[in-house]
C-alpha cells in the first residue's frame, strides 16, 4: 500500500486567503498564490492537492497569474509515456506581488474618489 501525505493550510495562511479575497482577489487564486508563496515548484496536480480545487479551477487561477507575469513554467518529459509535465513556480516574490496589488488597489481607490467628486458636482444643491 502507497502513503501519501496530505497537506493542509495552516490558520495563518487560511487568513491569508480570506484577506486577498477580501480585497478583491478571487478566491481560487487567492488559494494558489498562497500555496506557491511557500512551495519552489509545483505541478498542477500537486497545487490542486494542496489547495484542495479541482483542475478546471487551477487552470483559471494559473492563466490569470501567468498573464499578471506572477507565475512562470516550464517543461518536464514524464517518466515513460505520455505529456511532459508543466512545473510551475512564482515569477516574483511574494511580496513584489503584494507590492503590484496594493499599486492596483490605491489606483482603484483613487479612481473612485474621483467618481464621486464628479457625482458631486451633478448634484443638485
Amino acid at each position: 500500500m502507497k502513503t501519501k501525505s496530505v497537506v493542509y493550510f495552516t490558520q495563518k495562511e487560511e487568513e491569508l486567503v480570506q484577506l486577498l479575497v477580501d480585497i478583491g482577489i478571487r478566491k481560487v487564486t487567492a488559494k494558489v498564490l498562497v500555496f506557491m508563496a511557500d512551495t519552489p515548484e509545483a505541478t498542477s496536480r500537486e497545487i490542486e492537492r494542496g489547495t484542495d480545487l479541482r483542475q478546471p479551477e487551477v487552470s483559471i487561477a494559473m492563466n490569470y497569474l501567468s498573464e499578471q507575469g506572477w507565475m512562470s513554467s516550464r517543461k518536464n518529459k514524464a517518466a515513460g509515456k505520455g505529456r511532459p509535465l508543466k512545473i510551475y513556480r512564482l515569477a516574483k516574490s511574494f511580496a513584489q506581488i503584494m507590492q503590484v496589488i496594493e499599486k492596483q488597489k490605491k489606483e482603484e481607490a483613487k479612481n473612485h474618489l474621483e467618481l464621486v467628486q464628479k457625482l458631486r458636482s451633478y448634484t443638485p444643491r
